[in-house]
């Protein structure tokens, strides 16, 4: 396809915590089709006592793939839309000059900002007013840091903006707070989708930061000049889904309400599409959190590690004995015995990056199980343990909506790792459809088709992306031994620093 074609082009651009792509979704026959543009990478910066995201670094790639996208489509490119991880911002100024670089979430400066928070707005206050999981990371818990570290920042300040709301000013020139990635911060009311003011008076954060709360689906306007310029594009920007977990589960292909997704990635986001925020007792004590969807919904869901784990293991095995690719990784671990050792994901010891193996080895000597002596052993260990932490968090979920749920669908590039879908499928003991990989970048150009009028709506939407990408189905086929192993793992879990299933 080159700058002739008359089919319509639409960019997502999806950023990741350990990289980025410029994507380009090409809708023909009623069908569509996404070719990668340009792939970059995200690597953090430490500054001093920080680490941060190389933001400028982001944007200049950006550039390079929207202007790699302009010489080869041209005007047949309508739009484009960012999506980016979950709750990392920027400071501007009233001329809208960034502050700083953002600051990674990753980054120690939230240790202690939790139990401040409490001290000032209880905890079960914090979660009724928001519906939040409380995950040390959260907004509110780095303006708490950035209040004390850096109180003149704040006070210079005019307006935060998240991720993907910074690049797509830095875009169109269009500020705006999107309400997907908005609902990360745990500032956002969740019964209500406009800002939880009692709790930002309250933790005595300035509300000048906080602007009006943007739909997905809106125009915010065309390319900057220069930018269109530069990139040959003549295109508006959208802001979709901005979070891109919430862009991801756009893309689920799921006919039933009450279907089940996983977003598998380095992180895995597992919930269902609900019509309203569900926030009470038991939902406090599963500590389950209520985030926005792109349809006005809820995506009421549990944030549990994901990939981590394995990616932070093969990066050391790859520095020491030469990189291994995944598909060997995964047949090694196949290969593994099984239900030898397990580990609780979450415990917290496994946060920070960096010795991973040497970590997990340490977790079994403590726990009294074996450590694990082949690297298809260790990966054996973890991705057991992923589809195991699936099952408890399934089953509370389940308890907590009050009824069955249906289709278990994984979303994400975790869906390319078929043992660990087929564990999965064992482990809970029902079908598991996996696909579309790339659900993210659907899900984003899903909205910039439904801003631009292509498709009528998001329910047309998910039949569009139903119509357009392949999945695959993986049907229990050993669910005994799996339930066998469950309440051992349920009991690893119990007992470790910060497990609570």
């Amino acid at each position: 396809m080159d700058k002739k074609t008359q089919s319509p082009v639409y960019l997502a651009v999806d950023l990741g915590a350990g990289s980025g792509r410029v994507i380009a979704g090409i809708l023909e026959n009623g069908r569509l089709r996404l070719e990668e543009i340009h792939r970059f990478a995200n690597d953090g910066v430490h500054l001093v006592d920080t680490w941060t995201w190389n933001t400028t670094g982001l944007f200049a790639n950006i550039l390079v793939g929207l202007k790699k996208a302009g010489d080869r489509f041209g005007d047949a490119v309508r739009s484009l839309g960012v999506d980016t991880w979950g709750v990392d911002y920027g400071l501007v100024d009233e001329r809208g000059d960034l502050l700083g670089l953002p600051a990674q979430y990753r980054d120690g400066r939230t240790e202690g900002m939790m139990e401040k928070a409490f001290e000032k707005m209880p905890a079960e206050e914090l979660y009724a007013a928001t519906g939040n999981q409380f995950m040390f990371y959260n907004t509110v818990f780095q303006l708490l840091a950035e209040q004390e570290r850096n109180p003149g920042r704040l006070d210079a300040a005019a307006g935060l903006l998240w991720m993907p709301d910074l690049l797509s000013y830095w875009l169109s020139g269009t500020r705006a707070n999107e309400a997907t990635i908005a609902s990360t911060a745990q500032l956002v009311n969740a019964a209500t989708g406009d800002w939880a003011w009692d709790v930002i008076e309250r933790l005595g954060l300035p509300k000048k930061l906080f602007g009006d709360i943007t739909s997905p689906g809106t125009v915010l306007g065309p390319l900057l000049p220069q930018i269109a310029e530069q990139t040959g594009l003549n295109a508006k920007v959208v802001a979709v889904g901005g979070h891109d977990t919430a862009s991801a589960v756009a893309a689920v292909p799921a006919r039933e309400a009450n279907s089940v997704y996983l977003s598998s990635g380095t992180w895995s986001l597992l919930g269902v599409v609900s019509p309203q925020a569900v926030i009470n007792a038991k939902s406090f004590d599963l500590a389950f959190t209520n985030e926005g969807g792109v349809g006005g919904d809820i995506r009421l869901l549990k944030i549990l590690c994901g990939l981590w784990l394995i990616q932070e293991c093969k990066r050391d095995w790859d520095e020491d004995f030469g990189e291994v690719d995944w598909d060997t990784l995964i047949q090694e671990a196949a290969d593994a015995p099984a239900f030898v050792s397990l580990v609780d994901p979450d415990d917290p010891r496994f946060a920070a990056p960096g010795n991973m193996p040497a970590r997990l080895e340490d977790w079994c000597r403590e726990t009294g199980q074996p450590v694990p002596n082949t690297r298809g052993a260790m990966a054996r260990m973890i991705f057991e343990s992923l589809a195991l932490k699936y099952r408890v968090v399934f089953d509370k979920l389940a308890d907590l909506v009050g009824h069955d749920l249906g289709t278990f669908h994984i979303v994400g590039g975790g869906g390319r790792n078929a043992l660990l879908n087929q564990f999965a499928a064992d482990a809970l003991n029902r079908t598991v459809v996996a696909g579309p990989v790339e659900a993210t970048a659907a899900g984003n150009i899903l909205m910039q088709l439904v801003a631009d009028g292509a498709v009528e709506d998001l329910p047309a939407g998910k039949e569009l992306i139903r119509n357009s990408f392949d999945v695959q189905t993986f049907a229990p086929m050993a669910p005994s031994a799996w339930e066998a192993v469950l309440p051992r793992f349920q009991s690893l879990c119990k007992s470790s620093a910060g497990g609570s299933d």
